[in-house]
Parts: structure tokens; C-alpha cells; sequence
């Protein structure tokens, strides 16, 4: 578990190094919010700099406004603009919790979100969606739940939130040395780094494979997404059990008969049993 803050202009300017030494372990960063160049948070570029020089790894959000799918895709396309050239070693977040978002309905909201997170995925981001655990669990279907990862907001001792999630915020009145006035404050529960690096995501250069003289491209925990990829029963079955679209997981990077195993989450790698912790066999030559 890592310990981490989110911050936006209202920090105003941070000490970084000073935020480092209090143990501050990562940093989520707004970018800015809706979907015009001018709407850049006015600190996100001081910010991304200066907590690189402090050596604190950082993630990118975006605050929504889209009343509909064709205004996510707007948002999408200005917060890629604004993470061009740089490299983020935590996921970049959708931040959708706005009152008149969550009056048009579950089945909108939900389109909302797939829209952006499909548009910055195709990218090279790992996305994730940021909301509060009321919004979450009223406002957003399964589906984007399951298919794209989840930083929760709950600001209490215990996070109730039934669903999978990467990252908690469990305060908004956190104090932290070299930031001024109240900073929210957050858990990552994920190796984000190593998913990034390994993968290569947010503006990384994938290392899972010859680039680092491995052997094999997809060691155990490798996260890898599927598009309605062929799902076999065994190593050597010729017909299909299913289809499978979403995020999963490397089980134990051992290729047999040209399949690896994988896994629904990164907690399930390597247990036993293996009939209780694998999901199935997929191509090597399926996956990415």
C-alpha cells in the first residue's frame, strides 16, 4: 500500500521535497476539467515538474462536465493533449461526480464514461474512473466497473465500497508537510509503477519483454486487455469457451502450448487452487 495526495491549483504552490520527506509516495495531479485547451489547471504543468524532481511518482485527472457521450469524447481528446510527452507511473482519472450528471441517470452517466475512458485508453493511458462510493454505486453500471480500474471517494475510517478498486481516497482534510491548507489524502493498493513499466503505459516503453532481455514477454502479474478475446478451458482445447473483453492478469507467466493463463485480479496471481484462481486460457499471439 502506498500513501499518496490529489492536488489542483487551490494547493497552490507545493514543496515537494518537503511533501516527499512526510511520506507522501505518490501523487494524483488535476490537469484541468471540461473540454476546452483553456480550462488546463493553471498549476498542473509546475506540479507534474516539480514532483518529478522531488522523485514522487504521479498519476493525471480529469474533472468532467459532459452532459453526454460526444462532450466526453471532447474532454478526452484536450486531456490527452495536455498529457502529451510526459509519463505518468500512476493511472490517469476520470473525475465524474457533478449533480447534473447524475440527474440524467445511470444508463447515461455510464456512457459518459465508457466515451472517455475508451477514447484515452486507446491512447496508451491506463484510465480509471474517479467517483464518490454514492455516485459509484447509483450512477455508474458494472460493466465500466469491471472494465475499467476504480478510485474511490469515501471519507471515513472504513471504505465500504463493495466493488474492485485501485486506489482509496479516505480524507479531504488531510495535512501534509510543504502543502498549504487541507489536501485530500489517498491509498494505492496496486503497483502502479510496475503495471505502467511493464506494460508500457502512460507514456512508458513496455519493459515486459526482449527490451529488458527477458525471455518471456508476460511474466506473472503482466496486466494485459482483452477485446472479445477467444477464452479456452485448458492449453489444448480447440474450441472457444468464451469471449472476454476487460483487464486481466498473467497468472504465473508459464506459456503452455502457446497459451498463458490469466487471472481477474492481481491478488488472485499465483493461488492455489488453480481451478479457483483462473479465469483461463488465452492465445499468446491474442494478447497485448
Amino acid at each position: 500500500m502506498q500513501n499518496g495526495i490529489d492536488v489542483s491549483k487551490y494547493q497552490g504552490k507545493i514543496d515537494w521535497q518537503k511533501a516527499k520527506k512526510a511520506g507522501v509516495q505518490f501523487a494524483m495531479i488535476r490537469a484541468g476539467f471540461g473540454r476546452f485547451p483553456s480550462q488546463k489547471d493553471e498549476c498542473f504543468e509546475e506540479n507534474y515538474k516539480n514532483a518529478a524532481a522531488a522523485g514522487v511518482p504521479v498519476g493525471a485527472y480529469h474533472y468532467s462536465y459532459a452532459k453526454s457521450a460526444a462532450d466526453a469524447k471532447e474532454e478526452a481528446r484536450v486531456f490527452l493533449s495536455w498529457l502529451a510527452g510526459k509519463q505518468f507511473s500512476y493511472p490517469v482519472a476520470y473525475d465524474i461526480e457533478e449533480k447534473a450528471q447524475a440527474d440524467l441517470g445511470k444508463a447515461a452517466v455510464s456512457d459518459i464514461v465508457r466515451a472517455f475512458c475508451e477514447t484515452v485508453e486507446a491512447a496508451g493511458y491506463y484510465v480509471c474512473i474517479y467517483a464518490n462510493k454514492f455516485f459509484l454505486d447509483n450512477f455508474v453500471d458494472d460493466d465500466c466497473k469491471k472494465r475499467y480500474d476504480v478510485w474511490v471517494a469515501q471519507w471515513a475510517a472504513k471504505n465500504t465500497y463493495e466493488g474492485s478498486y485501485g486506489i482509496w481516497q479516505y480524507s479531504s482534510t488531510g495535512s501534509v508537510d510543504g502543502v498549504n491548507g487541507r489536501v485530500d489524502l489517498d491509498y494505492a493498493y496496486k503497483d502502479y509503477p510496475a503495471i505502467m513499466k511493464a506494460n508500457g503505459l502512460n507514456g512508458f516503453k513496455k519493459t515486459g519483454g526482449s527490451e529488458t532481455g527477458s525471455s518471456n514477454p508476460f511474466p506473472p502479474k503482466t496486466l494485459v486487455s482483452l477485446q472479445n478475446t477467444p477464452l479456452y478451458v485448458s492449453a489444448t482445447a480447440k474450441t472457444p469457451a468464451a469471449y472476454k473483453t476487460g483487464s486481466f492478469y498473467i497468472y504465473d507467466g508459464k506459456e503452455i502450448s502457446g497459451r498463458y493463463r490469466i487471472t481477474s485480479s492481481p491478488e488472485r496471481v499465483g493461488k492455489k487452487p488453480i481451478a479457483e484462481n483462473v479465469t483461463g486460457y488465452v492465445n499468446k499471439t491474442d494478447l497485448k
